[in-house]
């Protein structure tokens, strides 16, 4: 590999946009550049916020005493895209073009970065990648069928961080991804818990739509029927039930916090509504590692727990209780996902892995009938 390649990530999310640069995989530093409310309420939508984004990334770099023009490559988040397989993606017109459009239906902060990305890359003549954006969709046909005609499965989780921590483990062991069957949990306000079969992501929760356990923000599955009286009952138009399943359910909904610690606080001074709401939060995400279990035939290497959630000690412990007699569970707390960025984009740029063209073709696009 050649020395000192500099790479810019740059990770837009809800209320920050995170960046990092790396001398090869050197960090030299890392930061979430926070955005106030106010200041993101004047844009009437996500795209309109690409010019302030943008400016906020480069003013920042510069009070960290870097050039944008001394960056040789740049790594967006991705997003906004049709479904891809996993990889790296050179960021193309079209490519930008589509994250601009939000493809699929959805719109999220991530869809900026690789707009950013080229943005920079452009004005400084050098390349632009996304790695394994929330894009990514490599279910198996069975893990995609429902009980409706018309309703289909399909892939909404964790990519980027999940296939950064099963690569990091298989690094640390000397193995290879594509030939291991692997179970990774990535654990933060939202959670989503995937088959890796022989490095394919072949089944999972979702975190859009809705599936799986419950978690910090997200109510997880519940009783459809339920789910159609609270539609019905008059107290919520459709985005204030789409928010109040998505983003303040789960743990938010039951205790009005997020903050897992909070909770464990409340249960640690004799709350027993607050126990028996972690106790089932736990028993739903172990029943969703056993599903994935399933979904492998028995055939696990390891399981993988990752993000946010799995700094505490007291999350770990109790899942691995569950879920210990299927495989070895390994605990890699945090998220890779700047790092993330920079080694693909960086692998890519030496030519050390393939970079993949973007066509714009979904790879999967329902089943003929």
């Amino acid at each position: 590999m050649s020395e000192n390649i500099r790479v810019l990530a740059i990770n837009p999310g809800s209320t920050s946009t995170k960046i990092a640069l790396f001398d090869d995989f050197k960090k030299l530093f890392d930061m979430a550049v926070m955005h106030a409310p106010q200041e993101l309420s004047v844009f009437p939508d996500i795209q309109e916020q690409l010019e302030y984004r943008t400016e906020m990334v480069e003013r920042s770099m510069a009070e960290r005493g870097y050039a944008m023009k001394d960056v040789d490559v740049y790594a967006g988040r991705g997003g906004g895209l049709m479904s891809v397989t996993g990889g790296v993606y050179r960021v193309s017109d079209l490519l930008a073009s589509h994250a601009s459009s939000g493809m699929r239906g959805t719109q999220h902060p991530a869809q900026l970065g690789a707009q950013i990305a080229k943005k920079f890359a452009d004005k400084f003549g050098k390349p632009a990648f996304i790695v394994n954006p929330p894009d990514v969709d490599e279910f198996s046909d069975a893990a995609r069928v429902t009980g409706i005609k018309g309703i289909y499965r399909e892939s909404h989780l964790h990519a980027l961080n999940q296939k950064e921590a099963a690569l990091r483990f298989c690094m640390e062991r000397g193995l290879v991804y594509e030939e291991l069957n692997l179970i990774i949990g990535h654990t933060g306000g939202g959670i989503s818990i995937t088959a890796h079969e022989r490095g394919r992501m072949v089944d999972s929760n979702d975190i859009i739509k809705g599936s799986g356990p419950m978690s910090p923000t997200r109510a997880g599955d519940l009783p459809y029927m339920d789910v159609i009286e609270l539609a019905y009952s008059g107290k919520y138009t459709r985005e204030q039930l789409i928010t109040k399943l998505n983003r303040h359910g789960g743990l938010t909904d039951h205790f009005g916090t997020a903050d897992l610690k909070e909770v464990l606080a409340l249960e640690k001074k004799g709350d027993t509504f607050a126990k028996t709401i972690l106790d089932g939060m736990i028993y739903q995400n172990a029943k969703c590692v056993a599903a994935m279990a399933a979904a492998l035939k028995g055939k696990v290497d390891a399981i993988i727990l990752t993000g946010g959630i799995a700094h505490s000690k007291w999350f770990t412990e109790m899942l691995t209780s569950y879920i210990s007699w299927i495989a070895e569970v390994v605990v890699m707390p945090g998220e890779f996902e700047l790092e993330a960025l920079a080694a693909g984009a960086l692998r890519a740029f030496c030519g050390e892995v393939e970079t993949k063209e973007y066509t714009g073709i979904p790879v999967w696009d329902g089943f003929l009938p």
